[in-house]
């Protein structure tokens, strides 16, 4: 497997084609080498900040990546659900996905807290849904 890949951490492929719609499974801000977009060492003694904006940028990054794999891009995308640790990331998630997508023509949209994701660096995952003929 190449090292310029993000390999799933479970048992599930990152897209899944059904007909003409692709789904892209949840997806963060890590990278093929396992470190996290957005985590910011900001003291000499290992103090994170975790940027919200930066991941997001990062994970629609990635999505657009997993959907190019199936011929499909970011325009492709009818629909959005997004989970974020902290609602009060809700600004800086926004703004990101903002740089992505317009609102009269972008996908719709779904936005939850969560508890928790699969590692405590992250603070943002999304899953989409797009329509592509195939």
């Amino acid at each position: 497997m190449s090292k310029d890949i993000v390999t799933p951490r479970g048992a599930y492929p990152h897209t899944k084609r059904v007909g003409d719609f692709i789904f892209v499974s949840g997806t963060s801000s890590r990278r093929p080498d396992n470190t996290i977009a957005g985590v910011d060492i900001i003291d000499e003694m290992g103090t994170k900040r975790l940027n919200a904006y930066t991941q997001t940028q990062e994970v629609l990054k990635n999505i657009e990546s997993n959907l190019a794999k199936e011929g499909a891009s970011l325009k492709d995308v009818v629909d959005v659900t997004s989970f974020l640790v902290n609602m009060n990331d809700f600004a800086d998630y926004n703004k990101a996905y903002a740089e992505f997508f317009e609102k009269e023509t972008g996908p719709t949209r779904t936005t939850v807290a969560v508890h928790q994701l699969p590692h405590p660096d992250l603070v943002i995952e999304i899953k989409v849904m797009a329509y592509k003929k195939a």
